[in-house]
């Protein structure tokens, strides 16, 4: 952190870490390390917000394996394999989509779990189906049924993001947990 910058404020160069989202990502980073296990994770309105937090832990490359950044829709295609069809029939704000992209992300790495973020943190773009806020996510792990869940969170677009962020690491401790 930059000398005069809080905890959880806007740096310059992007969202600012979070003592939360920090400590979240510690024991996270831990739990993986122990077990020996490594992490994928796919994101799109987050845009890799989560890999940031993941990869600010020092020793993280022992346990965090990629990160996919897949904004768009043809992106979800080409990096996750996410189908033109889960696509145009749930749309990318979906619980489907978004485990078609935490089970692509396993597909496409090395990683023994996955989390996957897909929604809409607005301003724009939200409709009374999905309204700004509505931001699902799916949790993976080789061999095991894949987890999804959707929350509806309140904010600008930076909380919103940012309240995806702790969900989706906390999603996945405890999907972690019961496995």
């Amino acid at each position: 952190m930059t000398a005069g910058m809080g905890a959880g404020r806007k740096s310059e160069c992007g969202p600012a870490m979070d003592d939360g989202l920090t400590a979240l990502a510690r024991q996270l980073g831990h739990d993986l390390r122990i077990a020996g296990h490594s992490l994928a994770t796919a994101e799109s309105c987050t845009g890799g917000w989560v890999a940031q937090v993941l990869t600010s832990i020092p020793g993280s490359s022992r346990w965090f394996e990629r990160g996919f950044v897949t904004y768009s829709n043809l992106s979800k295609r080409e990096l996750l394999g996410v189908r033109t069809e889960t696509l145009a029939r749930f749309g990318a704000v979906s619980e489907q989509t978004a485990r078609a992209m935490a089970e692509g992300a396993l597909a496409h790495s090395h990683a023994d779990y996955a989390l996957a973020i897909t929604g809409i943190a607005g301003p724009e773009g939200g409709t009374p189906e999905k309204p700004v806020g509505t931001v699902c996510f799916a949790w993976a792990q080789r061999q095991r049924p894949s987890h999804s869940a959707t929350r509806l969170f309140s904010g600008d677009r930076e909380e919103i993001r940012r309240q995806s962020v702790a969900a989706a690491l906390e999603g996945l401790r405890d999907y972690a947990a019961q496995g």
